[in-house]
C-alpha cells in the first residue's frame, strides 16, 4: 500500500513577496493542466465524462470555482515553500 511521504514545510514562513507569487503559479498550474488536457483531446463540457473527455474545468483561471482555486494554490505554496526548505532562494531580478 502506498503511504505518501511529503516533506513538512510546516515551519516555512514565505514572505509577502513570494505569498504574492503563489496567485501567478497557481494560474499557470491550472494553464499548464488545461493545455495538456486539450492535447489529449478533452473539451469543455457541463460535467466531467472521462469516455467522453469532457470537463466544466475547460476555462480560464478567473472562472474556476474558488474550491479549484484553492487547490492550485495549494499546490503553488507548497511548491514554494519546498524550494526554501531545501536551501534554494527565490529572488525577483
Amino acid at each position: 500500500m502506498y503511504n505518501p511521504k511529503p516533506i513538512d514545510t510546516s515551519d516555512i514562513v514565505l514572505s509577502e513577496e513570494l505569498l504574492s507569487l503563489t496567485e501567478r503559479i497557481a494560474e499557470n498550474v491550472h494553464e499548464v493542466w488545461a493545455s495538456g488536457r486539450i492535447s489529449e483531446g478533452w473539451t469543455y463540457g457541463d460535467v466531467k465524462d472521462s469516455v467522453k473527455k469532457t470537463t466544466p474545468l475547460l476555462v480560464p483561471y478567473s472562472e474556476l470555482p474558488e474550491s479549484e482555486k484553492d487547490y492550485d494554490r495549494s499546490t503553488a505554496i507548497e511548491t514554494i515553500k519546498l524550494i526554501v526548505k531545501i536551501g534554494y532562494k527565490v529572488v525577483k531580478s
